[in-house]
């Protein structure tokens, strides 16, 4: 290309990009320039319908949490468990009962004192949902409160695991005021209520478009430094806005005009621009990201293993991770259930190499009796980090013979929807596709879709009594070596199955501007720390 085509080029780029900013800024819009110092105006990774953060798992659900409720226990960046709202606590020579303390301060944002009964009430509702919670629950006799700042866990028998359940960050157990947590797991709550940094401003919500979260003045953070989930929560903006800008060059544009500070993830197609722009900072706060394929195994086809295992078998791992993240630097692919570099990781993948084989798919097809019918995969419009795979896979698994009818949806709509257990010509689902991170993915008692208990497991109720009785012989296996073999086996059932697909990882980095610092380094999204110069 000639020089002045090129300059042509740029400036037109630059041109675009000011028209942009300037449209942000006009009146009536959304958007203007972020040059108030106490306050973060962030663009989160997705929009956030859904505020109750036991009913579902969504990453975007989880960070609202961390906002805005606190944890008995939190989580380093180096994976230590730490005591959190626990002042205190011990256990019994045979490690079935345990009291724990609560720290003094604690007060939710109505003013009401956080109390035991509130903590005993939460583990119960959390236990009903997250797989850790639900591990933890049928190793329980007796969950009661000694007096309004003690509680005492009984166990049938020692639960090795009771530390890393209550503080773990994937599935996290947030405590909320007993009235709320009261309410069944299967029903989403109604107030957004907690003791955490931050308040939800629920006059101020409007999803699709805006999340206002403001300073807990009351909050009383740990004395130790900020470290993951752990340490002191200690705020140092008066406001926080989560601005929904689903377009990937809309996000970009208000970045680099100032109007937004942050950016939680980066759309991969800006990832060049924002590596070359001086004025942007790229941080790698999390660990590396999974991607799964879950089946709804309740309904036919996925009812069927071979079936199942077909799709399984079309996955192309290179390609469904390229054509999302386009820089190869920012993806790599792994047939393990455990993310690489963990110490469960396993090459013992039941034959799935995350290489398409087609003619073995096709070959179980035929044996399982596949009629044709459309299979329904579910396609997020607005997800920067989901939202190529569904294209991607529909492709490779017509060329496995399937036939595949695609669903576009907004991101919230989908996680609404594959709570639905209904077929997928009565408004259920069949296939869709989600995110964890590597603190998600490390183990097999905080891994959502390590299930095999039915209806009453993650999304895609796959049925395993294998599993579970894998999963509840590493709770009591003290021998590191021999919990690698129940991990690896767990890894063989699930992948010889198909009860969900590895899809591959990619790096989930976070955009600033060079004037935003602090950004705590954790095993999952926290906005605690961050200081705006």
């Amino acid at each position: 290309m000639s020089a002045p085509a090129m300059s042509r080029r740029s400036a037109l780029g630059w041109m675009l990009t000011l028209l942009a900013a300037s449209a942000l800024a006009m009146p009536g819009t959304s958007l203007a320039a972020s040059n108030d110092a106490s306050v973060l105006r962030m663009v989160p990774q997705a929009d956030l319908k859904i505020l109750d953060p036991v009913w579902t798992t969504a990453t975007v659900t989880r960070d609202h949490g961390f906002m805005i409720y606190d944890t008995l226990f939190g989580m380093t960046d180096k994976g230590e468990v730490k005591p959190q709202m626990v002042d205190t606590f011990s256990h019994s020579a045979d490690g079935k009962e345990w009291t724990f303390t609560l720290r003094s301060g604690l007060a939710f944002h109505d003013g009401a004192p956080v109390t035991s009964a509130d903590v005993v009430a939460s583990i119960k509702r959390w236990g009903s949902r997250a797989s850790v919670g639900q591990l933890l629950i049928t190793a329980t006799k007796n969950i009661e409160a000694v007096n309004e700042k003690s509680f005492k866990i009984e166990l049938n028998k020692p639960f090795g695991f009771m530390l890393d359940a209550l503080g773990n960050p994937n599935n996290p157990l947030f405590i909320m005021p007993k009235r709320i947590a009261d309410t069944p797991g299967t029903t989403q709550i109604s107030e957004a209520i907690g003791s955490g940094p931050y308040m939800f401003k629920k006059d101020e919500y409007s999803p699709g478009s805006k999340v206002v979260y403001v300073r807990n003045p009351k909050y009383v953070p740990r004395k130790e430094p900020a470290s993951g989930t752990a340490g002191g929560k200690t705020v140092y903006v008066d406001r926080v806005e989560w601005v929904m800008l689903p377009d990937a060059q809309t996000q970009a544009n208000a970045l680099v005009s100032n109007s937004v500070d942050l950016i939680e993830r980066i759309p991969p197609e800006q990832y060049s621009a924002f590596k070359n722009d001086p004025n942007v900072v790229m941080a790698k706060q999390v660990g590396q990201g999974s991607i799964v394929m879950a089946f709804n195994h309740l309904t036919a086809p996925f009812n069927n293993p071979k079936i199942a295992r077909a799709a399984m078998l079309a996955v192309n791992q290179q390609a469904l991770m390229r054509a999302q993240f386009i820089a190869p630097e920012m993806f790599s692919t792994n047939a393990s259930i455990y993310a690489n570099g963990t110490i469960y990781w396993s090459d013992h993948t039941a034959g799935f190499t995350g290489k398409p084989q087609f003619a073995e798919a096709k070959k179980l097809l035929k044996e399982a009796g596949y009629d044709g019918k459309p299979v329904v995969m579910l396609a997020p419009t607005d997800h920067s980090t989901h939202n190529k795979y569904p294209l991607v896979m529909a492709a490779l698994l017509r060329q496995a013979g399937f036939n595949v009818n695609v669903q576009s949806m907004d991101w919230q709509t989908e996680i609404s929807r594959r709570a639905k257990k209904e077929p997928a010509d009565q408004g259920g689902w069949n296939i869709f596709m989600t995110g964890f991170y590597a603190v998600d993915m490390m183990n097999p008692i905080v891994m959502a879709p390590l299930t095999g208990s039915g209806d009453k497991g993650w999304f895609g109720w796959p049925t395993s009594e294998k599993v579970e009785q894998l999963k509840t012989a590493f709770v009591e296996e003290m021998d590191p070596a021999k919990k690698k073999q129940l991990a690896a086996e767990l890894q063989e059932e699930v992948l010889s199955k198909a009860l969900f697909v590895p899809l591959g990882e990619y790096v989930p980095y976070t955009a600033m501007r060079k004037n935003v610092s602090g950004l705590v380094k954790a095993p999952v999204n926290v906005f605690w720390g961050i200081r705006k110069n």
